[in-house]
C-alpha cells in the first residue's frame, strides 16, 4: 500500500488515519508529512524475530513488524520528557496485561511523595493494555490523556493512544525485540 497524497493530507489535517495507526509501505517515500521518518527493521535487528518494534523518540514514532515482515505499522507515540529519563537499546517485551495497574516509581516518589498507585480504570496513567519490558520500569502503554501523544511527558516509558496500544497489544507476543532510538 503506498500513501496516497489524499491520505498524507488527511493525516496532517487529524484525520483518523494517522490516530489509528498506518499502515506503510517501506519502499515508498522516506518521511510523511508528520515528520515520522520510516525506518527499516533491518538497520536495527539481523531478523525479524517473532516481531520487532523499534521506538523512535526523535521522531515520537513506534514502528512494528510482524514476524513475516508482511505487516508494517507505525503509531505515534509520546516518548520521555528527558533525555536522562530516556533509555535508550535492545530490550524486549516481557510481559503484557490488560488493565494494569500504575506504582510510582521510587524516583516519582521522591519527586512526588503524595502519589499513590492507581488501579485498572479510567484514572490510570497506563491506559487500557501495558506491554512491560526487560527493563524495570520501562513499559510501552496506553494513556488516558491523549494531548500527551506527540510530545515529551513520560518518565521513561512509550505511550500509545489506548486504540493504537490495544492493536499493538493483539499484535506483538511475549518475546517481541524492541529497540528504543
Amino acid at each position: 500500500m503506498t500513501l496516497s497524497r489524499r491520505a498524507l493530507i488527511g493525516a496532517a489535517l487529524g484525520a483518523p488515519f494517522l490516530a489509528t495507526g498506518a499502515l506503510a509501505n517501506p519502499s515508498a517515500v522516506r518521511n510523511n508529512i508528520s515528520s515520522f521518518t520510516m525506518q527499516d527493521w533491518r538497520d536495527h535487528f539481523p531478523d525479524l524475530g517473532k516481531a520487532t518494534i523499534v521506538a523512535d523518540t526523535t521522531s515520537r514514532a513506534l514502528h512494528f513488524w510482524s514476524g513475516d515482515g508482511a505487516d508494517y505499522r507505525i503509531f505515534p507515540t509520546s516518548v520521555p520528557i528527558s533525555d536522562e529519563l530516556t533509555k535508550r537499546g535492545y530490550t524486549e517485551i516481557v510481559r503484557k496485561k490488560v488493565g494494569p495497574s500504575w506504582t510510582p516509581t521510587p524516583s516519582q516518589m521522591e519527586r512526588y511523595p503524595d502519589w499513590k498507585p492507581i488501579g485498572p480504570g479510567p484514572e490510570n496513567p497506563l491506559g487500557t493494555h501495558a506491554m512491560y519490558l526487560s527493563w524495570p520500569a520501562y513499559i510501552i502503554h496506553g494513556t488516558h490523556d491523549t494531548r500527551k501523544i506527540g510530545r515529551r511527558s513520560s518518565d521513561g516509558c512509550i505511550g500509545l493512544f489506548n486504540e493504537n496500544i490495544a492493536t499493538l497489544f493483539e499484535l506483538c507476543p511475549v518475546g517481541t525485540q524492541v529497540r528504543i532510538i
